[in-house]
């Protein structure tokens, strides 16, 4: 599978990847009257194609069927600062909430069922306890949750109850140190895999965390989701691009597709951050349906005057893109 940057992206097929492309789908989301979408922290997928939009807006839960049409909105008054969810196996969302300190495993419907973290009260930084800048969250096999936590460069574990059992991880930049861990998601076997942003790097643990190995070739991965194929695991990772001006033209923002084996199979939107069609200003989530349309939410808004400074922000500043995926006949 190979990419190009533009509205069209290729897909080339090979023993183990399907002949298709993606194309932006552009005013996808259709919200009521007034309503806007804040920066998106995440983005989920129920088992039904349903599309979950944790957003820094008023409403911080959107929910829009397949087609974008809007079905309901939850989390008023509940959350801080949206930062991250996760539709897992078990049928609830996590939703992680870097603000406030917290993780809330919610209903579909908004309900908490369980919190993790004492809403507002921070642990220390770099203490190496829950938690401080909480990040994501993933579901192991056996029930267990993992949290990533930013200001502890660390990863948590907890009982399917809530209590927790360990955590592993200090800052560096050595195999099994983070320097902000951002991101986390599990296999069927087991197999944690951290975004590892300011190492540029994803990190490859046992779910003892033992480091296994790390993949490279990027750059400030913020969005990690992991796809489960016929042909093996597929990781969409969404790639901040740099942090200084010095390095911004050529090298942006960028979608990347990796093998089990962390091998890229495509990658786009990777000649600098914009606003543009085919550009990414800050992609921090991502999450893939059922036919493989790929939805990446940015926090577009937190970036704008860091990349572009001075300079008038657009009225259209998109947080939410859609990409639609269309398979094409051998």
């Amino acid at each position: 599978m190979n990419a190009t940057p533009s509205s069209a992206v290729a897909a080339t097929p090979s023993p183990t990847t399907p002949r298709g492309s993606f194309r932006f789908e552009e005013a996808w989301a259709k919200l009521p009257e007034g309503w806007a979408i804040g920066d998106v922290g995440g983005v989920a997928i129920d088992r039904g194609d349903n599309v979950y939009v944790f957003n820094r807006g008023a409403h911080p839960m959107l929910v829009f069927d397949r087609a974008g049409n809007f079905v309901r909105s939850w989390g008023e008054g509940v959350f801080r600062t949206p930062h991250a969810v996760d539709f897992a196996a078990d049928g609830y969302l996590y939703c992680t909430d870097d603000g406030d300190h917290t993780v809330r495993k919610c209903t579909p419907d908004g309900r908490v069922v369980l919190q993790l973290g004492e809403a507002g009260r921070p642990a220390p930084f770099m203490s190496g306890r829950p938690f401080n800048r909480c990040t994501h969250t993933a579901l192991a096999p056996d029930g267990s949750i993992f949290v990533t936590d930013g200001g502890n460069g660390a990863v948590h574990k907890y009982a399917p109850d809530g209590r927790h059992l360990f955590s592993f991880g200090s800052c560096g930049s050595d195999p099994g140190q983070f320097y902000v861990p951002h991101n986390i998601c599990c296999d069927a076997d087991g197999f944690l895999y951290v975004a590892d942003r300011e190492n540029h790097r994803i990190q490859v643990f046992d779910a003892n965390g033992r480091c296994e190995a790390q993949w490279n070739n990027l750059v400030r991965p913020m969005a990690l989701h992991l796809v489960k194929t016929p042909c093996g695991n597929r990781f969409y990772v969404g790639e901040a691009g740099p942090s200084f001006g010095v390095n911004f033209p050529n090298l942006g923002p960028r979608l990347s597709i990796l093998n089990e084996h962390g091998r890229l199979l495509a990658r786009f939107g990777d000649e600098g951050f914009g606003h543009a069609s085919d550009r990414f200003l800050a992609p921090h989530g991502v999450a893939v349906d059922g036919s493989g349309d790929v939805y990446v939410g940015e926090v577009a808004n937190a970036a704008w005057p860091i990349v572009f400074r001075g300079q008038d922000k657009p009225a259209d500043l998109r947080t939410l893109r859609k990409l639609k995926w269309t398979e094409h006949n051998a």
